[in-house]
């Protein structure tokens, strides 16, 4: 692995940690020449095909999935490791799955279903993205749900 400070070709792993959670494993770094130390992820590769509401197909793009992420998190506290093991998280249960092919809405359903977890604000930004809200009452009726399901101890969606 090339080194992302000096771009020499010689580091080595310092530490390696399996993610159950995320099927993915996290190594710590040391470049040979500069000293330097950074983290790398290794995932496995999905090869996974989304099927659009208009029916076009296209592979799936992680990218896609940790820009909105990152956009519904944004200036709320949450890291951008925590952020990364969302989305592999996400990737995992779409993976588990064992389908090549998944709709759009089940990908934004299961975004939405883990994000009410871990942060009910980032789930509002986002649903309220995903659901396309015409009007504030739609907002509300969303927010209701969430006091709803905190009174009732649950976090499911309903």
């Amino acid at each position: 692995m090339r080194c992302i400070f000096c771009m020499a070709d010689d580091t080595s792993v310092v530490d390696s940690r399996s993610n159950d959670d995320t099927s993915s494993v996290r190594r710590r770094r040391e470049c040979s020449s500069c000293k330097k130390r950074f983290t790398t992820y290794e995932r496995p590769e999905l090869n996974i095909t989304v099927v659009k509401k208009d029916g076009r197909k296209e592979e799936f793009r992680r990218g896609k999935i940790l820009d909105g992420i990152k956009k519904a998190c944004e200036k709320r506290g949450i890291s951008p490791e925590e952020v990364e093991n969302f989305v592999l998280k996400i990737e995992g249960e779409l993976a588990g799955g064992g389908q090549k092919e998944i709709e759009a809405h089940k990908v934004g359903e299961q975004i939405m279903k883990n994000l009410r977890h871990l942060d009910k604000v980032a789930y509002l930004r986002f649903a309220s993205v995903y659901k396309s809200f015409d009007n504030v009452n739609q907002f509300l009726d969303e927010v209701k749900d969430l006091v709803r399901d905190e009174q009732n101890g649950s976090t499911e969606e309903n």
